[in-house]
């Protein structure tokens, strides 16, 4: 007990720098406040926890990854202004842009201030990985379906992974990818479920429905159905494999597990909807 109040101190406490660097009250008048996964939060503390890294020093990796994931997660938002858009969703997202300058800026600034070089190197190696990734899955440039799935794999967690690489931790990876993988194709699968659309769902209608025409968003029940199926077995895949990881890593603390337990029993719930549906 004693473990996860001092753990569930540490996250509070982090959490709380990190809303502090994000803090702009210029930016957060005018665009939507920057979104903090917990899940993350959550993976980076206990990985580096695990490690036995000094507590300050995780507290600024944490935050630096953190907020450089944000800060791909802003530029994410911005999209072509369109024909008669007004100035104010104009300057909204001209604002955006600026955002996420601004939380990368930060990311520098926090590893600079700590002299660590090496970090900043890595981090850097995986902005331009994911960066490459989703080149990859919004063009649909993808040339098969496990390349596609492993590129949504990387843009969830090639910085998670850059951290991980650092302190030689290659199983916390191995379970860390696979988790926010499946976290993003269960968002995925939900978005596809409401309105017949997501990235990830027209990126694989195209490889796995190559004759249909790509430019019309009507599937029939037999296609959304064997879409869904293919995303179920990649979920499936990736759970199979967490569990796999779990056992290579021993002490896991309950957070992690609680947590764990919620995202399969998401997973359980639309699978059986899915079923009763089709």
């Amino acid at each position: 007990m004693i473990y996860l109040l001092d753990l569930q101190n540490k996250l509070d406490g982090t959490r709380e720098l990190l809303l502090d660097k994000l803090s702009h009250p210029y930016l957060l008048e005018h665009i939507e406040s920057p979104f903090i996964d917990d899940d993350r939060l959550l993976l980076l503390t206990s990985l580096l926890e695990q490690q036995e890294v000094n507590q300050e020093r995780a507290k600024n990796y944490t935050v630096t990854a953190m907020l450089l994931q944000i800060a791909l997660d802003t530029h994410e938002q911005v999209r072509n202004s369109q024909p008669g858009e007004d100035d104010e969703k104009h300057k909204r997202q001209q604002l955006t842009v600026l955002a996420g300058t601004y939380f990368s800026g930060l990311y520098y600034k926090l590893l600079a201030d700590m002299d660590d070089i090496e970090m900043i190197k890595r981090l850097a190696s995986g902005v331009k990985e994911v960066n490459e990734h989703k080149i990859l899955l919004y063009q649909k440039e993808a040339e098969a379906i496990d390349k596609l799935m492993e590129s949504v794999k990387l843009i969830e967690s090639a910085l998670l992974g850059k951290v991980a690489d650092h302190f030689d931790a290659a199983e916390w990876f191995e379970f860390a990818s696979n988790w926010l993988f499946v976290k993003r194709m269960l968002s995925e699968e939900s978005k596809f479920i409401k309105s017949g659309s997501s990235f990830v769902f027209n990126a694989l209608k195209k490889l796995a429905l190559p004759k249909m025409d790509q430019n019309t968003s009507e599937l029939s029940s037999e296609q959304q159905k064997y879409l869904l199926t293919i995303c179920t077995k990649y979920i499936e895949f990736s759970m199979a494999k967490i569990n796999t990881s779990l056992k290579k890593l021993p002490g896991m603390n309950s957070l992690l597990i609680e947590r764990l337990d919620l995202i399969a029993g998401q997973h359980q719930t639309m699978s059986k909807k899915f079923a009763e549906e089709g």
